[in-house]
């Protein structure tokens, strides 16, 4: 938030003195890999997203996927509606609440930052991930990897 020097400090919404100041955001693609139903006016719909970008497979010269990040917003609903009926027909395990789906759709997450973290298995925090677009036009092969993950951790993380 930026605000003018001699703007009043007021409760609520801010206008006129304050302006939000937003960043471009930091952008992968990504493999849709789980997925839950959501709350609310959703519960009734798979909205919850896991995604997962490539990394290093147990054996050298294979790859697996490593989950990145959890994404709730960004679809149309009528995105969202094809997306509910394609993991219903095609959810590999369950594990309670949450389904594990056949690899097969990629979407491009947008984020505010990075940072490295010991709890996700990437080994990286994504801060404020939302879904940008679905990238129809991507084979699963063209994810983004780990590697590139932490490239861009680089660059803008810490």
């Amino acid at each position: 938030m930026l605000k003018r020097a001699d703007g009043p400090y007021e409760v609520g919404r801010r206008k006129g003195g304050w302006w939000k100041w937003k960043v471009d955001p930091l952008t992968v693609d990504a493999v849709l890999v789980y997925a839950q139903a959501g709350h609310g006016k959703r519960a009734g719909l798979f909205t919850d997203y896991t995604f997962a970008v490539w990394g290093p497979g147990e054996t050298p010269g294979t790859r697996t996927l490593v989950t990145l990040a959890k994404a709730y917003s960004g679809l149309t609903n009528e995105e969202i509606r094809e997306l509910d009926g394609w993991i219903r027909r095609h959810t590999l395990e369950r594990f309670g609440p949450v389904r594990a789906v056949e690899p097969a759709h990629v979407f491009e997450l947008a984020f505010e930052g990075l940072r490295r973290s010991k709890r996700h298995k990437s080994g990286v925090a994504v801060r404020f991930p939302r879904i940008a677009r679905w990238r129809r036009d991507k084979r699963i092969e063209e994810a983004n990897t780990l590697e590139q993950v932490h490239a861009l951790l680089a660059t803008h993380g810490g």
